[in-house]
């Protein structure tokens, strides 16, 4: 664990009657990117505050490149850089004075600030709006400006908490190709997601979260494939249906099949040949499927048999999250 650039050892944070985080254990190599997989609620953000020194856990140990989250907070802080779910930066300051503010505030030479923001705006391809005002910027516009006063004192660890919550498809792409590039470079990122495309194409681990619980963890090669080779759905008229055609099912899959809706998916080994059995099953049973599909299978199928619930779903709110 000397690579370490993160390491998180039994994180328990209560907000009230609510276990935000329940013995939260993982640890982030240096110049990696490690996603926090989980719906809204299920302690990613409160894992992230703790790590940046914002909350202190209940109990537990984190350390960052080595410091203390909470004995060295300081240390930590002048180390790493965050950028939460919504933009942090002046809207009546402009693109090129909101960096240089934080070259200010984060100590960085007098003489480098306006040449770290000049090389941050043109980056991120702000540097035609560099001297217009952040109200007069798209959402994307500012969750770049956002990204780049994260980065004005080189941090060697970037936080990010929910990047692209908001954004467009094609801001979103351009934001992870701006973080892939960053990582490229040498930085550790810790990324929080319930976008599981997100998590696919940047994180190389994944911890999946629920309930402030760590369930699984892997790459997300190798946790879709413990899934099996092919997905295959089956859409039902209605959830009487369904029912029936889950436990019609049940034999042929790797493992229990998954009702999402009025959708039964059966992870399975041979999808072409299983897909046949399935169908002659529902007609022994008298069950007539509305739609019948093959696919690969994805994070969001990992997540759904992990918990029983698709990503999007959440059972904490506020101040939980």
């Amino acid at each position: 664990m000397d690579s370490a650039a993160i390491v998180a050892s039994g994180l328990f944070k209560r907000f009230g009657d609510v276990a935000a985080l329940d013995g939260i254990d993982f640890f982030v190599p240096a110049g990696t990117v490690f996603g926090l997989l989980g719906p809204n609620g299920a302690g990613k953000t409160t894992t992230v505050r703790i790590l940046t020194t914002i909350i202190r856990p209940d109990a537990g140990a984190a350390r960052v490149l080595g410091h203390d989250v909470v004995t060295e907070a300081a240390a930590v802080r002048s180390s790493i850089g965050l950028a939460g779910q919504y933009a942090a930066v002046d809207e009546n300051l402009t693109g090129s004075e909101n960096l240089r503010l934080v070259g200010k505030l984060t100590h960085l030479p007098r003489s480098l600030i306006r040449e770290r923001s000049a090389e941050l705006l043109e980056r991120f391809e702000l540097t035609d709006a560099a001297n217009r005002p952040v109200r007069t910027y798209s959402g994307g516009m500012r969750r770049r400006l956002d990204l780049a006063a994260s980065l004005v004192h080189r941090p060697a660890v970037l936080f990010l908490d929910e990047p692209t919550t908001g954004l467009d498809p094609r801001s979103r792409n351009e934001l992870w190709n701006v973080i892939e590039d960053l990582v490229a470079d040498g930085t550790t990122v810790l990324l929080t997601t319930q976008y599981l495309e997100e998590a696919d194409r940047l994180a190389d681990y994944l911890a999946v979260v629920d309930h402030g619980q760590i369930i699984a963890k892997g790459t997300p090669a190798g946790l879709k494939a413990g899934l099996g080779s092919t997905v295959i759905e089956i859409g039902m008229p209605g959830e009487g249906s369904a029912l029936m055609a889950l436990q019609a099912l049940a034999p042929l899959g790797v493992q229990p099949p998954i009702l999402d809706g009025t959708t039964v998916k059966l992870t399975v080994a041979d999808g072409g040949s299983v897909l046949l059995e399935a169908l002659r099953a529902l007609d022994a049973e008298g069950i007539s499927p509305t739609g019948v599909s093959l696919r690969e299978p994805s994070l969001d199928d990992v997540f759904l048999s992990l918990t029983g619930h698709a990503a999007a779903a959440g059972s904490f709110t506020g101040s939980a999250a």
